[in-house]
């Protein structure tokens, strides 16, 4: 798979708020993966990141292939900032009909070695974030008696992953939970609520940061421990948490709300 190719009209006139559609270098992330495959498949595409700069190769790679997208800063951190980007939304395109949840990180570091700050920031960007922007579409999609509602996890929250990252792991579980929870008391509402649950993907983040906390920097070396851990022998990358997420979004998942799609080439069920 060298690139992500056109799709069918999937979600053809749909509106989709993506968060984290920026990524930290050149190449397929999660988000801008998600966002350029929605745009594919025909949806208009409201995609934020804190940082609009991060955006610019997502939303040329959108522009170039003909689809709709619209730009917009936010720190889904924040509530005020996220009622702003949801009104926003509403505002351009008349409604929500998916949310995406791409924003997150890790940090180093087990209950003793992480700081208590950094603790704290870890929750509020992977799982206090995920949270507000739910509380926000979750009224828009309630008046329309529809919606689709995908966040983004990790297999860090539901096994060992090779490193301890405390903080990242406990926020992830935390996302699969509260997409479940919130699924059970928004099925009678029309709303499904997914989790998308990548394993060790070889996205920009790899090189750009995760090499530097893991393995000093060599990218060759954390390449290699990863891929040793997956059955399938090779890693994937955001588009397959995209295609993942894209079926999640679409009409043929009408009848899957509160459970996960793991994305990780089997990593996750070794015992080994």
């Amino acid at each position: 798979m060298t690139d992500i190719l056109p799709t069918s009209d999937r979600l053809k006139d749909k509106v989709a708020i993506v968060t984290g559609a920026g990524c930290v270098g050149s190449g397929w992330g999660n988000g801008r993966a998600v966002a350029v495959l929605f745009a594919l498949a025909g949806a208009k595409v409201f995609a934020v990141d804190r940082d609009l700069n991060a955006m610019e190769e997502t939303l040329g790679r959108i522009r170039e292939a003909g689809g709709e997208v619209t730009p917009f800063a936010c720190d889904v951190t924040d509530s005020q900032a996220v009622a702003a980007m949801v009104a926003a939304c509403k505002e351009t395109y008349g409604t929500v009909d998916i949310l995406v949840n791409n924003v997150g990180g890790s940090a180093a570091g087990g209950a003793v070695a992480l700081a208590e700050d950094k603790f704290d920031a870890q929750i509020a960007l992977n799982l206090r974030s995920v949270y507000l922007t739910c509380k926000h579409v979750l009224p828009l999609m309630e008046a329309q008696s529809s919606g689709s509602i995908i966040n983004t996890a990790s297999t860090s929250g539901i096994r060992w992953t090779g490193s301890a990252q405390v903080a990242y792991a406990a926020s992830k579980a935390g996302v699969i939970q509260l997409s479940r929870v919130t699924a059970v008391e928004y099925a009678p509402k029309g709303i499904r609520v997914n989790t998308v649950v990548p394993g060790q993907l070889h996205t920009p983040m790899v090189e750009v940061r995760l090499a530097g906390q893991r393995t000093g920097g060599d990218v060759s070396k954390l390449l290699d421990t990863r891929l040793a851990r997956i059955p399938l022998g090779f890693m994937g990358d955001g588009r397959d948490t995209a295609f993942a997420a894209l079926y999640l979004a679409s009409d043929e998942a009408r009848f899957v709300t509160g459970t996960e799609i793991i994305v990780d080439g089997g990593m996750t069920a070794r015992c080994d």
